[in-house]
């Protein structure tokens, strides 16, 4: 699938979730909807990393700067896109020490595939 067939199937997503009863998920659809932050929610999907590899209540997560080296971005460009991630109830994230580990939400998961399901 091109970038341009995600867009469109991922802006499509978003006009049909304002539209139903749950307005987060249009909020999740929205923030997946850019291509870092999709590519980020993958990789944290993923657990990517070796410097820090841990688990979060039992789902693999990733630390920050893992994500940072993997995506070549600048860890304040990581964080911003976390940050909307995290808004949007697709990750949690959890500090511990100096680290940032990053999980994927599995209720969210839960909710879009309730959704893509029917």
């Amino acid at each position: 699938m091109t970038k341009l067939m995600l867009w469109v199937n991922i802006s499509i997503m978003i006009e049909i979730a304002k539209y139903t009863e749950n307005p987060k998920l249009s909020a999740m659809f929205k923030a997946l909807a850019n291509e870092n932050r999709l590519a980020i929610f993958n990789l944290v999907r993923q657990g990517v990393g070796d410097c820090c590899r841990l688990t979060l209540e039992g789902n693999a997560c990733s630390c920050v700067c893992d994500i940072g080296r993997q995506m070549n971005l600048a860890l304040s460009t990581v964080s911003h896109h976390l940050k909307e991630l995290r808004n949007a109830g697709l990750i949690v994230c959890e500090k511990r020490g100096q680290w940032v580990y990053c999980s994927i939400n599995p209720e969210a998961l839960d909710q879009i595939g309730a959704f893509l399901r029917g």
